[in-house]
């Protein structure tokens, strides 16, 4: 059955407090060189063999986010 993942992040132009509370903890911890962090969720899905990309993006894109504030990628691995 083949494995599907789908990562969804804020769009670049929406604010991500979570992901800037780890930028400014790294610095804290000693560990340099991070400019920006973008906190996300990422899904694993077993999928049947007979659906479609379209099928994939319609998942990701009506359930998995929202696509008013949030990017996604669909990858079969």
């Amino acid at each position: 059955m083949p494995r599907v993942v789908v990562d969804v992040v804020p769009k670049p132009e929406i604010l991500d407090p979570q992901g800037q509370a780890i930028a400014r903890a790294l610095p804290r911890l000693g560990l340099h060189g991070v400019r920006d962090v973008r906190q996300g969720k990422h899904f694993e899905l077993d999928v049947e063999d007979d659906v479609d990309a379209e099928t994939l993006h319609r998942i990701a894109g009506e359930l998995l986010a929202n696509p008013v504030i949030e990017d996604w990628t669909v990858r079969r691995l």
